[in-house]
């Protein structure tokens, strides 16, 4: 089978591969339909994040029809057409039980081989998914497969985002960074009853795009949010912060913009060493930090009705789409920003 492979530092190469193979009783094997690039491939294409075998095919975000299935599989049945988390997970362990899908004891992370051990991708013909029983879910009617692949990552993790901060009705929260992720985070914001939701980017498109799905936005290009938010606030600072970008510089502003008692809610994937405020500023403001990865198989059930309503353009955020075959040429627009991107869609 042809796959996105990853081959170095800003290497990705589409060649053949081996086509993947049931290894367990509760494996499946996905004929891919769509993938798409998500922002946390770019840390393995940047190597931010150091270890990937060369060679791994990448991606975690696909949709696609089951076409074999492992003799200890029971709910998925070959010709299901379904969409995945971006880890697996077994249902059955404590996390899995308390919601916690993404630290799943049996758990793997799509796209990421290390020494000859761990999962490939879906950003290729094929994928294996083990776990299947209780990893896949079968794409219901009412919910288009481009649905499915922001249901399988970034819808969940946006809307988790928002429910670790805690949203109340009659307070003001902002969103840092307007990126796919943060842009998801603002829907969440406003399921959750988000009235007063401010969204912050230095990318005009970007803050259009937040507004229509329901933030004010605020321009880091000729705004101070500091100074702005502060002064809807009578100087405090929001209740909340959404943080959608992975970086010291939005974990900073992060903090600036709360006020004494709020919660900073971060699920943009930072490489940096250590936090960008001091323990004791977080002492001195009586800080709430919550962060980790999304559990999106947990919310991916309890996202569907909301995608059925059709209340969302989520999938404008799909801005640029392709051959598997230009996945390379995909990438470097992803990466750069070009072309104004928020987000590849792969098609086989």
């Amino acid at each position: 089978m042809k796959a996105l492979t990853f081959q170095g530092k800003e290497r990705v190469q589409y060649i053949e591969v081996d086509d993947p193979f049931l290894t367990g009783a509760d494996d499946v094997i996905v004929k891919v339909i769509l993938a798409c690039i998500c922002g946390s491939d770019l840390h393995a294409y940047y190597e931010r994040e150091k270890g990937l075998d060369l060679g791994t095919a990448m991606g975690h975000e696909f949709v696609g029809e089951v076409v074999e299935v492992g003799k200890g599989v029971r709910s998925i049945k070959t010709g299901d057409v379904v969409m995945s988390p971006f880890t697996t997970n077994c249902g059955t362990c404590f996390y899995c039980k308390i919601g916690l899908t993404c630290r799943c004891t049996k758990g793997q992370l799509y796209g990421w081989v290390e020494k000859g051990l761990g999962l490939h991708g879906g950003q290729a013909e094929y994928v294996r998914v083990p776990l299947a029983d209780s990893t896949l879910l079968k794409i219901p009617e009412g919910v288009s497969l481009e649905e499915g692949l922001l249901l399988g990552d970034v819808l969940s993790t946006g809307y988790f985002c928002a429910h670790q901060a805690e949203i109340k009705t009659n307070q003001v929260q902002a969103v840092i960074g307007c990126g796919p992720v943060g842009l998801m985070a603002i829907v969440g914001a406003r399921e959750q009853g988000a009235e007063h939701l401010y969204a912050i980017d230095s990318v005009e498109e970007r803050l259009a795009m937040a507004e229509k799905f329901g933030a004010i936005p605020i321009n880091l290009k000729n705004q101070d949010p500091v100074g702005v938010l502060k002064e809807k606030t009578d100087g405090r600072g929001v209740d909340s912060t959404m943080e959608a970008v992975g970086n010291s510089t939005a974990a900073k502003l992060a903090y600036e913009i709360v006020r004494p008692g709020g919660i900073i809610s971060t699920v943009g994937v930072c490489n940096d060493p250590n936090l960008s405020f001091s323990p004791v500023e977080a002492y001195n403001k009586n800080l709430t930090y919550k962060v980790g990865r999304c559990p999106a198989r947990y919310f991916m059930d309890r996202l569907v009705p909301m995608v059925q309503e059709r209340k969302y353009d989520l999938t404008s955020i799909l801005t640029h789409r392709m051959k598997l075959s230009e996945g390379a040429m995909g990438y470097d627009i992803f990466a750069n920003k070009k072309d104004n991107c928020l987000k590849v869609v792969l098609e086989m």
